[in-house]
């Protein structure tokens, strides 16, 4: 067993040698083609993750506690469990910054007295701590999320977080006042405590500004590996890419480089302002970036596209905006999905509608759980 609290925290899926899950994972993926009658056309295999354990750039740790009377516990949320956390200090799906981080804060607030949000009496003033790094740069943001019950003073735990016994550097701390009943992670009030609300990584040779919120795929090293994956499937060409549902636009400035014009659309504004940020020093001028909803943006646009990047949600796409995206008649297709399943029904319908798939790859993003992304070339027959 890889992990002592294996089975009973929600954060892993499997404890078999990583070879085994992904050739598992592998296999679920290509039954769900044979099912649907879809051909992957050329298959080019699953790639391995670059790193199986200590790979995670982002971790929502919530706090709790590990049992009853244990005091208070910082770390994933045990399955089946309102406030059972299993402790951050020993999770292998992130590196040694985040469980020393982790270890900080959980030790000051308890010694401070603090307790954890209880989400049935609404007591209590602790609820999560968001730790995010830099794969590549090793800036560091973490963010506190507290009620605004919270009665400790943070200018300790700082001075504490900013001495110099990390691997990453603390590029900023921040302080969110979360007042919402329920068990998520909302955002009545920011305040920096330290540094900046943001910090930076790199892919692919290019900079990415990333808000405290804000997406980014949470495991860069491998993420790197998909990207190339949609990039080559993109091609070359002097026409005019459409990148939908773009989030913060790494796609799209990816591919900038072999196009003549890439058209990004995603409907979060502050995900569409930091595609802009970022293209801007990047210093990539061939790309804009549209705020809206895929299916009414659509309508709005002159541009013919020569190649449309899908990478949409779980869900997958809006059937309605699918039926558009077929109207508009690329000659190419290039769908990045994270959800397979939502891929192959969507696979169907494009099928069905004068598309052909030419190739897939299958990337592992997220070792230890059963997810895995999959990249499909389709051609317009």
């Amino acid at each position: 067993m890889f992990c002592g609290h294996f089975g009973r925290c929600g954060g892993c899926t499997y404890d078999i040698p990583y070879e085994e899950e992904l050739r598992g994972k592998e296999a679920g993926v290509l039954e769900m083609f044979s099912r649907a009658g879809i051909n992957t056309g050329e298959y080019l295999g699953a790639v391995p993750a670059p790193n199986a354990q200590e790979y995670r750039n982002k971790m929502e740790f919530a706090f709790g506690d590990s049992g009853k009377d244990s005091g208070l516990c910082l770390g994933v949320r045990k399955r089946r469990s309102f406030y059972e956390v299993a402790d951050a200090r020993t999770c292998t799906l992130v590196d040694s910054d985040f469980r020393k981080i982790a270890a900080c804060v959980c030790d000051y607030f308890a010694d401070a007295g603090e307790t954890f949000f209880h989400r049935r009496r609404h007591t209590g003033s602790l609820r999560h701590l968001i730790i995010r790094k830099g794969y590549f740069t090793g800036e560091i943001l973490v963010n506190i999320v507290t009620t605004p019950a919270l009665s400790a003073p943070l200018a300790p735990l700082v001075e504490t977080l900013t001495r110099p016994e990390l691997a990453g550097r603390v590029a900023g701390i921040l302080h969110t006042v979360n007042s919402s009943v329920a068990d998520a992670i909302v955002c009545d009030r920011m305040d920096v405590l330290h540094g900046n609300s943001f910090f930076h990584d790199r892919l692919l040779g290019l900079s990415f500004k990333i808000s405290a919120f804000s997406f980014f795929q949470t495991n860069s090293a491998a993420a790197e590996l998909l990207y190339t994956a949609a990039a080559d499937f993109a091609g070359s060409s002097t026409g005019t890419v459409f990148d939908l549902y773009c989030g913060t636009g790494t796609i799209a400035q990816i591919v900038a480089a072999k196009a003549g014009k890439v058209v990004g659309v995603e409907s979060v504004a502050e995900a569409v302002d930091s595609a802009r940020e970022n293209a801007a020093a990047n210093k990539i001028s061939n790309v804009c970036f549209i705020t809206g909803d895929v299916l009414k943006v659509l309508d709005e646009l002159d541009d013919h596209p020569d190649t449309v990047i899908l990478d949409p949600p779980r869900s997958g796409v809006v059937p309605k905006a699918l039926a558009k995206i077929v109207l508009a008649r690329p000659s190419n297709i290039v769908y990045v999905s994270c959800k397979p399943s939502s891929l192959v029904r969507d696979l169907q319908t494009l099928t069905q509608q004068g598309y052909r798939v030419e190739a897939t790859k299958l990337v592992d993003l997220f070792p230890r759980t059963a997810h895995i992304e999959a990249v499909c070339l389709l051609r317009q027959v």
